[in-house]
This record gives C-alpha cells, structure tokens and sequence, in this order.
C-alpha cells in the first residue's frame, strides 16, 4: 500500500484529492494539512511514502517542504496551477520526484505515483519545453546591476558598488528593460524571479 500525505489550502481541493486517491486499491490518504509545515511535522511521524503538496500555500509552501524534506525517504509531488518554469527549476533543485498541473487527468495523477514509487520521475510535459527555451539572456554584469536594483539599491549605489558611472548603470537598466520585455525595474524583477534566475 503506498501511504500518501496531501498538502492543500483549498479544501474542497484537498477533499477531493483525498477521495480520488483512496478509490486506488493500492493507495490509501493518511493525512492532510493545508499547508507545507503540515507535512513537515507529519512526515517525521508517520510513514509516509509520498507527499502531495500544492506549491502557494500560508506559512511554508510546498517548495519549502520540498527543501526541508530532501534527502529523506518521502517521496514529493508538485501539484500546482502554476507552469512557471522559476518554480520548475527550485524545484528540481529540492530534488522533487514529480511535478503536475491541476488540470491534468486524475488517472495522470494515480499513474504518477506509482511510477514515482518505482524510482522515476514524472514531470508535466509543457514544463520540460519551457525549461529549454526559458535561459537567461542576461550577461553576468547585468545580472549583478538587476540583482543590486532588486536589494533596493538606487542608481548611484549601484554604481558605486560596481565601480562603474551613474550613466552606465543607467544603460545597463535600459538593456535589461529591453532584453526581458519589460517596462520597469518592478516589472523586471518580477519577471526574474518568476523565471527562477535569481541565485
């Protein structure tokens, strides 16, 4: 029997997930929380084979779990509405088993698991296109002018930081602009961080 823990700030979500996956004969729900601290803490009680976690939740999100919880025997599913490719990639980096849309076919979702069972991994085939096409068309200088702009720092202090004129940190803002298709510094940072470039 493969002991499953669902992780969901929407009950009604959560509820159904539950009820889906204890129609499985080889698969039975022994808790659930609404948020990642729940696993957490029910993980290093219980057994638990796989942790089903949605990734936005209050407190800690399953992407701190999955962080908090790698190199342990439970196994993680992302289960998201989000295809951001940032969220993909830290994922992965938390050493995720699966991760799945919302909007995928509930049989999807049972074969996951049990393929994640047997030591694969399932990852939702639109991510793995964008995971390819999304590099960071930064150079490493401009990286390190959007990474001070993003720590608060205005245009004369990053200047002085980098060693370089006010002017050019200016251009380098507008290169930056233009290359990630934004309209401002706001804009730009969200952009990066939805796209997991920043360190």
């Amino acid at each position: 029997m493969i002991n499953i823990f669902i992780a969901e700030d929407q009950q009604m979500l959560l509820g159904a997930l539950g009820s889906l996956l204890d129609l499985e004969d080889d698969m039975t729900v022994v808790g659930k929380g609404t948020n990642g601290q729940d696993a957490i803490d029910f993980a290093k009680t219980h057994p638990v084979d796989i942790c089903l976690m949605d990734i936005e939740m209050p407190g800690k999100s399953g992407l701190d779990a999955a962080e908090e919880l790698k190199g342990s025997d439970v196994k993680i599913i992302i289960l998201t509405t989000f295809a951001r490719s940032g969220y993909f990639q830290r994922a992965l980096k938390a050493g995720v088993s699966g991760y799945m849309l919302k909007d995928s076919p509930s049989e999807e979702l049972a074969s996951a698991i049990r393929s994640v069972m047997k030591g694969k991994k399932v990852y939702a085939p639109e991510l793995m296109e964008d995971l390819y096409s999304d590099e960071n068309p930064l150079t490493e200088r401009e990286k390190s002018v959007l990474e001070l702009v993003a720590d608060g720092k205005n245009t004369k202090e990053i200047a002085k930081e980098l060693s370089i004129k006010s002017g050019t940190v200016r251009n380098y803002i507008s290169i930056i602009l233009d290359k990630l298709e934004v309209k401002n510094r706001i804009e730009a940072i969200t952009r990066s961080k939805e796209k997991g470039w920043f360190k």
